[in-house]
C-alpha cells in the first residue's frame, strides 16, 4: 500500500461545504489531518435564503471525530470573509476548494435576468473572491492549491442552462490563467467537472445509478491534485464521477490556410472548408497558433479559388463593437454582401454606418452599450422590421496581474463581454424563435480558451462566452437558430495595447470577416455549435480531446492512493480509448459503462463507519413531526381535469373524462396525487438524516386517500405537508410523509397522500428498524394465490409521457432521450404515478369509488408498453399488480384498494 497521503498542518477552505460533494470534502481533509473551514450560505439548491445550520452540523461532526474546523456562514461574493475566517482561525490557508453552486435551470426564451446574474455571480465572481483573497497568503509562503468546479454542461452546453453553461466553462478559463500566474509561485491550480446525478434525477434514477454517482467518487482526484507532492500537474481540466477519471486537452485542427488578400473571401473558405475541420494532423495548444509564421506562409500564396458568392440580401444584421477595428471590417463585409447593417457601438457607429451608405449599402447606427440588448436589438428592429443575424463582438480589456485585480478591473470585463453577449441574444431571441431562424456569432479568444497571463477577468468572461454558445445552440437547433463562436486574432484598438505596432498593421480585421459571413450563412457545411480560431488567412476548429483515463471498480471505496498508482493511465492521451467528446451523453459515456467495473466482492456497506447513533437527528426528527408546513395552492378548472385524463389513459370516446359538457364528466381520483406536488415539507433532511444526498433519494411507495366523492373537477385547493417517520434501515433510511388537501375556501379535506422514499446511505443514527402500522397505508397487500379476478390490459401511447409531464412534472427523464441515457435508461420512461393512474383507472371503472388507494414502484415503463392490471377482489378491498406486458416484469407490486361500497362492483 502506497503511503498514505496526509494534510497535517495544512489548512482547507471548502465553500458550499453543508452538504453533497463539498460535505464530503470537508469530512476527509479533516480525517487526513487538515484543519478545515466549511463554508456554507445555508440557501436553498436554487439560490433562495440561508441558514447557520447546514455549516454547523459538518463543523459538528469533524469535531466529534477528533478533528479541528470551524464554520463560515458568508456568501461567496465575500470571499475576503470566507478567507479571514481560516487566517484568524488558524494562521494560513493552503487549499481552497471552489465548490459553493446553485440552480436556475429554464429555457433560454423564459431566463430572467436575475436567473443569468445570480448563476455568475455565485459561480463565476464566487470563485473569484475566494481565489484573490487567498492569493496574497499563497504567494507569501510561495504555496498554494485551487480547485474551481467546473461541470460537464460547461464543458458541453446543456439545453435549458445558458447561465449555468456560461458560468461553468468560464471556470476553465480562469483557472487555466491563475494557473499560469501561479506556477513560479508553487500555486497549483486546477479544475473539475464532477459527473453526477442531478437533482431533477434524484427520485427516479436506478439505485445502482445513483450510489455510483454519489461525491466520494470526485474527492480522492482532488485530494492528489490538491497534496503537496503533485508539483507538476497545474492548469488542467479533469471529468471525474463513477469511478472513472480522465483529463481533457484543447485539440486543434491544422485548418485551411488561404492567401491573405481580396481573393480571401467566404466563398473561397466554404469551397475548402474540408480542410478547416481536418483533424488528421492536429496540434494540441496551450496559447494562440504562430500567426506570424502563417502569415508569411499566406503570403507566398497565389491567390485563392474562388467558390460561390454568398448573398445576404434581405437579411439584417447586428454587430456590436463595430464602430471600429473587427467590428467595422464585419459590418463592411456583411454590407458588401447584401445585407442590411446595425452598426452598434458605445462610441461612434456613425463614421462606419456613412461609409457604408457612400458604398451604397443600408446601414443605422446604436449609441449603447452591449449591457443594454433590449435598446441595441430595437435599433434594428425600428429600422428595418427584423434581425436575422446577431455578432456579438463589443469587447473591452482591463489587463492586470492576478494578484493586483480587483472589482472596479473584474467586472466591467464580465459585464461588457459575458453580459452583454447575454443581454443583446436575449433581446434578439423571440425575433429568431418567431421567424425560426437565426444566426448568432459570438466572441471568444484564445486567452478565454486557453489561459493568459495578466487576464484572469478576460479568461474567465471570454470563456463564458463559449460555454454560453455551446448550451445556445443546443436551445437554438429546432428552430433553425445556429450559433457558432470565434476565437480572432487581429490588430485592433484593444489588441493594440498589448502587440507591437508592426504585428497590429500585419493582422489585418479584413482577414478575420470572410470567416464570420461563411459561419452565418446557409451555406456552412458544419452550421452550428462550432468553435474556431482565425487570423491571417488561416482558420482552424478547436475541440475537446479526452485521456483514455482511468475506471476504478465502482464496488470499492475508492482512496487517493489508488489514484496515484492510475494517474499514468488518467493523463494518457495516446491511449487507443481517448476520444472527443461533444455533448452532455458523451460525457456520461465512460462514466455509465464504467458501473459494470466491479471487483466481484460485495460492495462495502454504505453505513457511514464513522457514525454512532446521532441523537441530534432523532431530536431532530421529533420536534418535526410535531410541524406542519406552510399551505400550497394549487387552482385547477375543467381543462386540467382533461388533461390528468388523457395524462393516464383516457380516449377522446370517453366524453365523461374529455367533454366538459357531458352530463357525467369526472376526474379520475388518481388525480389527487397532483394538487400537493409542490407541497413545502417542515423539515430539512440533512437535519433529520445523516449524509443526506438528494441523488440518493428515491420515491418507493404512494397511498392516497379520496375524502371527498364526488370529486370536483375545477377548485382551489390548499395542501399542507408533514413528517410521519423515520425508519432507520442500518445502510439507508426510510422517510414518510404526508400531505392533506383541503377546499381553500371551506377546509374540507379532498385528498390525503402519503409519500414513501428510501434515503441511501442515511441510516445508522439510532431511530426505529420498523415503522408504525397504519393500516392501509402500509398494508404488504400479497397478491392471492389464484388467478386474477380482472384483468385489464391497456396499451400507453408513445407519446404518454409528453401528455402526462402536463401536469406538473416536467422531469426531462419523461421526454428527453438524451436525459434518460445519462440516467441509466435506454429510453424515456413514464412517470411512476402516470402508471399509477392507470391502474387506478383500471380498478376504478371495474369495481366504482374507493376509500383509498396504496402501490409499490418496482420498475419502469416505457411509453408505448402495454400495463396489464391483475385484480383480485375480496369483500370492499382490491389487491391488484401490474406487468409489462412486452417484457413480464412488474411494474406496480404491493397495491390495494379499499372501495367506497363493494355492492358498486362493475365484474
Amino acid at each position: 500500500m502506497a503511503e498514505q497521503l496526509r494534510y497535517d498542518g495544512q489548512v482547507v477552505v471548502v465553500t458550499g461545504a453543508g452538504g453533497g460533494l463539498g460535505k464530503v470534502y470537508a469530512l476527509f481533509f479533516a480525517s487526513r489531518g487538515a484543519s478545515v473551514v466549511v463554508n456554507d450560505l445555508g440557501g436553498s439548491f436554487k439560490g433562495e435564503g440561508n441558514s447557520t445550520k447546514a455549516a454547523d452540523v459538518v463543523v459538528d461532526e469533524i469535531k466529534k471525530a477528533g478533528g479541528k474546523a470551524v464554520a463560515n456562514y458568508d456568501s461567496v461574493e465575500d470571499g475576503d470573509r470566507i478567507i479571514e475566517t481560516a487566517i484568524k482561525a488558524f494562521g494560513r490557508i493552503d487549499i481552497l476548494l471552489n465548490n459553493a453552486g446553485i440552480l436556475r435551470d429554464i429555457s433560454f426564451k423564459n431566463m430572467s435576468d436575475q436567473d443569468w446574474d445570480l448563476i455568475n455571480r455565485v459561480h463565476v465572481k464566487g470563485a473569484y473572491k475566494c481565489a484573490r483573497a487567498a492569493w496574497p497568503h499563497f504567494r507569501k509562503q510561495k504555496y498554494g492549491r485551487v480547485i474551481n468546479t467546473a461541470s460537464a454542461a460547461g464543458l458541453f452546453g446543456n439545453f435549458g442552462q445558458t447561465n449555468y453553461s456560461s458560468a461553468k466553462l468560464a471556470m476553465v478559463g480562469f483557472t487555466e490563467t491563475l494557473a499560469k500566474e501561479g506556477v513560479k509561485y508553487n500555486i497549483i491550480c486546477n479544475v473539475i467537472a464532477p459527473i453526477a446525478a442531478s437533482r431533477m434525477t434524484e427520485t427516479v434514477m436506478p439505485p445502482d445509478v445513483l450510489n455510483n454517482l454519489r461525491p466520494d467518487w470526485v474527492v480522492p482526484l482532488v485530494a492528489v491534485l490538491v497534496h503537496k507532492n503533485n508539483t507538476t500537474e497545474t492548469g488542467g481540466i479533469f471529468e471525474v464521477g463513477a469511478g472513472a477519471m480522465a483529463k481533457l486537452r484543447w485539440e486543434r485542427s491544422s485548418g485551411l490556410l488561404l492567401k491573405a488578400d481580396d481573393s480571401y473571401t467566404p466563398g473561397a473558405i466554404l469551397k475548402k472548408w474540408n480542410k478547416v475541420v481536418d483533424f488528421s494532423n492536429p496540434q494540441y495548444p496551450t496559447g494562440p497558433n504562430d500567426f506570424m509564421t502563417l502569415l508569411e506562409e499566406s503570403m507566398k500564396m497565389g491567390p485563392n479559388e474562388q467558390g460561390e458568392k454568398l448573398d445576404f440580401s434581405g437579411k439584417v444584421a447586428l454587430i456590436t463593437g463595430a464602430g471600429a477595428g473587427i467590428g467595422r471590417a464585419y459590418a463592411l463585409a456583411f454590407a458588401k454582401h447584401g445585407a442590411s447593417i446595425v452598426v452598434n457601438d458605445l462610441a461612434n457607429p456613425d463614421t462606419v454606418v456613412e461609409e457604408i451608405k457612400k458604398l451604397g449599402g443600408k446601414a443605422v447606427g446604436v449609441k449603447a452599450s452591449a449591457e443594454d440588448g433590449d435598446a441595441v436589438v430595437k435599433g434594428a428592429i425600428d429600422a428595418f422590421g427584423r434581425i436575422d443575424i446577431l455578432v456579438n463582438n463589443a469587447g473591452i480589456l482591463r489587463d492586470k496581474a492576478f494578484t493586483n485585480m480587483d472589482d472596479s478591473l473584474w467586472d466591467p470585463v464580465m459585464n461588457v463581454h459575458l453580459r452583454g453577449t447575454y443581454k443583446t441574444t436575449k433581446a434578439a431571441w423571440p425575433y429568431f424563435l418567431k421567424q425560426k431562424y437565426g444566426r448568432v456569432l459570438n466572441t471568444t479568444s484564445t486567452s478565454g480558451i486557453y489561459g493568459n497571463f495578466g487576464q484572469a477577468n478576460y479568461a474567465a468572461a471570454k470563456c463564458g462566452i463559449l460555454g454560453f454558445s455551446r448550451a445556445l445552440a443546443a436551445e437554438g437547433a429546432k428552430y433553425n437558430i445556429n450559433v457558432n463562436t470565434i476565437a480572432p486574432n487581429a490588430g485592433t484598438a484593444m489588441t493594440a495595447t498589448i502587440m507591437p505596432e508592426e504585428m497590429v498593421q500585419a493582422f489585418k480585421p479584413d482577414y478575420i470577416a470572410p470567416v464570420v459571413l461563411a459561419l452565418c450563412s446557409d451555406k456552412c457545411p458544419d452550421p452550428t455549435n462550432g468553435l474556431y480560431e482565425v487570423g491571417s488567412g488561416w482558420v482552424g476548429k478547436t475541440r475537446w480531446q479526452r485521456a483514455g483515463g482511468h475506471g476504478f471498480p465502482v464496488d470499492v471505496d475508492l482512496v487517493p492512493e489508488e489514484v496515484v498508482k492510475h494517474w499514468k493511465d488518467i493523463v494518457d492521451f495516446d491511449s487507443p480509448k481517448a476520444d472527443h467528446p461533444e455533448k452532455m451523453q458523451d460525457s456520461l459515456s465512460k462514466v455509465m459503462a464504467n458501473m459494470e467495473n466491479k471487483r466481484n466482492k460485495s460492495p462495502a456497506s454504505s453505513s457511514p463507519a464513522s457514525q454512532e447513533p446521532a441523537s441530534e437527528h432523532l431530536a431532530a426528527i421529533q420536534e418535526a413531526v410535531k410541524k406542519e408546513g406552510p399551505p400550497t395552492a394549487y387552482n385547477f378548472t375543467d381543462r386540467d381535469t382533461i388533461l390528468y385524463n388523457l395524462g393516464v389513459g383516457a380516449k377522446s370516446t370517453d366524453l365523461k373524462y374529455v367533454f366538459e359538457g357531458a352530463e357525467d364528466f369526472q376526474v379520475l381520483p388518481t388525480f389527487g396525487v397532483i394538487p400537493p406536488f409542490n407541497a413545502e415539507m417542515p423539515f430539512d433532511y440533512d437535519t433529520i438524516v445523516p449524509n443526506f444526498n438528494p441523488m440518493m433519494l428515491l420515491h418507493g411507495e404512494q397511498y392516497l386517500e379520496v375524502r371527498k366523492w364526488p370529486l370536483p373537477t375545477a377548485a382551489q385547493l390548499s395542501s399542507k405537508a408533514r413528517l410521519l417517520e423515520v425508519v432507520d434501515k442500518g445502510s439507508a433510511a426510510i422517510l414518510k410523509s404526508g400531505v392533506t388537501t383541503t377546499l381553500a375556501e371551506t377546509g374540507e379535506e379532498v385528498f390525503y397522500n402519503e409519500m414513501t422514499v428510501f434515503l441511501r446511505g442515511c441510516g445508522g443514527f439510532g431511530g426505529p428498524k420498523r415503522g408504525a402500522d397504519r393500516g392501509p397505508a402500509t398494508a404488504p397487500n400479497a397478491v392471492p394465490k389464484r388467478h386474477p379476478d380482472v384483468v385489464v390490459e391497456a396499451k400507453t401511447s408513445e407519446d404518454q409521457a409528453a401528455i402526462y409531464r402536463l401536469s406538473g412534472d416536467y422531469n426531462p427523464l419523461h421526454v428527453d432521450p438524451a436525459f434518460a441515457k445519462m440516467g441509466g435508461f435506454k429510453a424515456p420512461i413514464l412517470h411512476g404515478l402516470c402508471t399509477f393512474g392507470f391502474a387506478g383507472k383500471a380498478v376504478y371503472e371495474r369495481f366504482g369509488a374507493f376509500k383509498n388507494i396504496k402501490v409499490r414502484f418496482a420498475g419502469p415503463v416505457i411509453p408505448g408498453q402495454t400495463l396489464v392490471t391483475e385484480m383480485w377482489r375480496d369483500g370492499g378491498k382490491v389487491t391488484f399488480q401490474v406487468k409489462v406486458k412486452e417484457t413480464g416484469k412488474l411494474c406496480i407490486a404491493g397495491a390495494a384498494a379499499e372501495l367506497v361500497d363493494a355492492s358498486q362492483s362493475k365484474i
